[in-house]
């Protein structure tokens, strides 16, 4: 049997190397918009592009403090964070198959064969010892580039986590803001309810003093009584309602539900209006989201994937050695001829499972479609959330000026009313409706002032604030 030169090896092993077969990946182009349709036309030339610590503009320091806490003990965080890690450990696992494996072992060993294993040789004779010491090295030689395409691949994965853990940052950030928000215009309608209550507790006072002079009924008496009721009536489920917030934002920040009751029942008025904010481009979107950046990773690695698999179908080498020292004695180990070495090279070659092998292409090869198709649609997705985001912000803030100035002159009608009704100018039914206008007119206005500031979260969350380029896992990685 003819004998391969194991320098020879080496050699064609070098110039080998930069062989690596199956696709390179290359970032998938789609069709996109140079601007967003429902971006609103800008007036301020000065407008602020989404940045990573948006929420610092609401100037409110407890909400500062609460997406702090929530960025170190949220628990999915620490979730996405430890699958960050095991994918970052498989990416060290990955690389150190570029170099060779080295083991050590060493053996002691004591035989005695019985008298009748070796009949006639006396007991001191019949005992065997052996003492043995090694170290051995095992080197995959690459020339096809299976090891190299399986490296890139679990990059890529490690790469995808630290994206999915950006996207989870900017997931939770979001919701905790939008969470205290619609606390604080909660807060606020439960405001609106119990001032109006107030109103009417005056109004039925008003009437049932008329009531004791002589100059009302029992009919007037009446309906503002259940106008009355059905204020109170409102301030039960807003009170649930804000409590169900303050519950989530206390698990948003890793704590008990019941943890910050006693603290968010503080009200605190919703921030101003919501300015205008420059939205970009689509471009600048999809190279700032993190679940795009996540799919175009997961993409690359299944497409190292087919890498890997087409591998398969040339032979692999291995070289092995092994340098020892054996002897019968322990004092001899190491001693000159007690040497012991060996240096082999190995062939492994799948051509007769072929039909196997290019099954797992096969495969390959589909899950790297799945992965494109996941992809296109992640950039579709991002592209619509953009501009769900930005219509709505851009719609709510009209609807505020609107719902504003109602809230303004309901107020001002219904005191026009009450001080008609004293002066006997004017029925109760006028005083009631004008109450009623009241309630609802502040009412929709604080809600309004709600979902205004819900869409300015709703478009810095969109636009994924510019967290990709400030997270430690990617600095991580970088250094891989």
């Amino acid at each position: 049997m003819h004998k391969l030169n194991v320098p020879i090896a080496t050699a064609l092993a070098i110039a080998l190397s930069a062989c690596t077969v199956g696709p390179d990946f290359a970032k998938p182009t789609m069709p996109v918009p140079e601007r967003f349709a429902q971006a609103p036309a800008a007036t301020d030339a000065t407008a602020p592009m989404p940045n990573a610590e948006f929420w610092q503009g609401f100037d409110d320091p407890l909400l500062a403090r609460l997406v702090d806490q929530a960025l170190s003990s949220n628990h999915d965080l620490r979730i996405a964070l430890a699958r960050y890690d095991h994918a970052n450990a498989l990416l060290r696992d990955a690389k150190l198959d570029r170099f060779p494996t080295v083991t050590a072992g060493a053996t002691a060993s004591d035989a005695l064969a019985s008298s009748d294993q070796a009949p006639g040789l006396a007991r001191g004779e019949r005992r065997d010892n052996s003492y043995e010491a090694h170290v051995a090295a095992s080197w995959e030689l690459d020339l096809f580039g299976r090891v190299r395409r399986g490296v890139e691949a679990q990059r890529a994965e490690a790469w995808a986590s630290a994206s999915d853990l950006d996207a989870m940052q900017v997931a939770v950030v979001g919701e905790v803001a939008d969470s205290y928000f619609q606390m604080r215009g909660l807060q606020e309608r439960l405001r609106v309810a119990r001032a109006n209550a107030d109103n009417q507790k005056e109004t039925l006072r008003l009437v049932q003093a008329r009531l004791d002079a002589g100059r009302g009924t029992e009919f007037d008496t009446s309906r503002a009584n259940a106008q009355l009721e059905a204020t109170l009536s409102r301030i039960p489920a807003l009170e649930a309602a804000a409590a169900i917030q303050m519950h989530r934002i206390a698990v948003l920040v890793g704590d008990p539900p019941e943890a910050l009751i006693a603290e968010l029942q503080k009200p605190s008025a919703l921030p101003p209006l919501p300015g205008e904010i420059d939205a970009g481009t689509p471009g600048q979107l999809l190279r700032r989201r993190p679940d795009v950046i996540a799919a175009e990773h997961r993409l690359h690695a299944t497409t190292a994937q087919v890498g890997v698999a087409t591998a398969d179908l040339f032979p692999r080498f291995t070289l092995g050695g092994l340098i020892g020292s054996q002897a019968v004695d322990s004092g001899a180990l190491f001693q000159r001829d007690s040497e012991t070495h060996l240096v082999a090279l190995g062939i492994d070659w799948s051509f007769l499972d072929v039909g196997r092998v290019r099954a797992r292409i096969a495969a390959s090869r589909a899950d790297a479609s799945g992965e494109l198709a996941r992809y296109q649609q992640s950039v579709l997705l991002a592209l619509e959330d953009a501009e769900n985001a930005l219509v709505r912000y851009d719609r709510t803030r009209k609807e505020d000026a609107h719902l504003q100035q109602a809230a303004a002159d309901g107020a001002r009608a219904a005191q026009l009313a009450r001080v008609r009704f004293q002066a006997g100018a004017a029925d109760l039914f006028e005083v009631l409706d004008a109450e009623r206008t009241q309630l609802q007119a502040q009412d929709a206005f604080a809600d309004a002032r709600t979902r205004s500031v819900s869409a300015e979260v709703g478009v810095y969350r969109a636009m994924a604030g510019g967290w990709p380029d400030h997270t430690p896992a990617r600095e991580a990685i970088a250094g891989n």
